[in-house]
């Protein structure tokens, strides 16, 4: 049984009984935060971009839990031999214990000199999720959908800094994904958005609207 915590903003947890996995663990200083750093455990913590409201919380975080971190290496040049760091780049697959995290294109700034936006595509308890982390609409979004089939598409749609709710329906159908969450948007008055208005114009997916603080099962 898999399982997705909302904490709010970007950030939530996969976890599939045997291991979390946290991603974007912005909670100090988000007003969305659904639960304090300091009470969050993780085995693996993923790392779309080096935008503040990102990276967030990881450096705590991972020196805590010894949680592993996976990200682009220049986002990961923090907590120095403390932090169990697993670099990777874009079109690159880790295997994990729980699976695999395939890393991405996302069309974002980066937030740190010499680094690239990503987004995920992870395959744990017999489901494949898709997080596209910060971005604009892109097409190759297809392709990423074809290499792997998207059981659930994690997608901002807070528009101003990412997609807005229409540009984020139409990368659901680009995507093929049978599943979608909204994230990334009320956080602030600039990124307030309805996410009934992106439910309205997705077609042939479910939508899943879920509030900071709840879970769902990814069934």
């Amino acid at each position: 049984m898999l399982t997705y915590n909302y904490y709010g903003h970007a950030c939530f947890m996969l976890d599939d009984g045997a291991c979390k996995i946290l991603v974007d663990p912005f909670l100090t200083g988000n007003p969305q935060a659904a639960i304090d750093e300091s009470n969050v455990e993780a085995d693996y913590i993923l790392i779309t971009h080096a935008h503040s409201d990102h990276v967030g919380d990881a450096p705590n975080i991972a020196i805590r839990t010894g949680a592993k971190v996976i990200a682009i290496p220049e986002v990961t040049d923090f907590g120095g031999e403390q932090v169990k760091v697993i670099g990777m780049n874009i079109g690159g697959t880790v295997k994990t214990s729980f699976g695999f995290v395939r890393m991405v294109p996302a069309v974002h700034s980066s937030g740190v000199g010499g680094g690239v936006a990503c987004g995920f595509v992870i395959g744990v308890g017999g489901k494949v999720v898709y997080f596209a982390g910060d971005t604009a609409l892109f097409g190759d979004m297809k392709l990423i959908g074809e290499r792997d089939k998207i059981d659930w598409a994690i997608l901002p749609i807070g528009g101003h800094y990412t997609m807005d709710p229409v540009d984020a329906a139409k990368a659901v159908t680009l995507l093929g994904a049978t599943n979608a969450i909204p994230v990334h948007y009320n956080t602030w008055d600039i990124i307030r958005q309805n996410p009934e208005d992106f439910a309205a114009h997705v077609v042939g997916a479910k939508v899943h609207i879920v509030k900071p603080g709840q879970s769902i099962q990814l069934m």
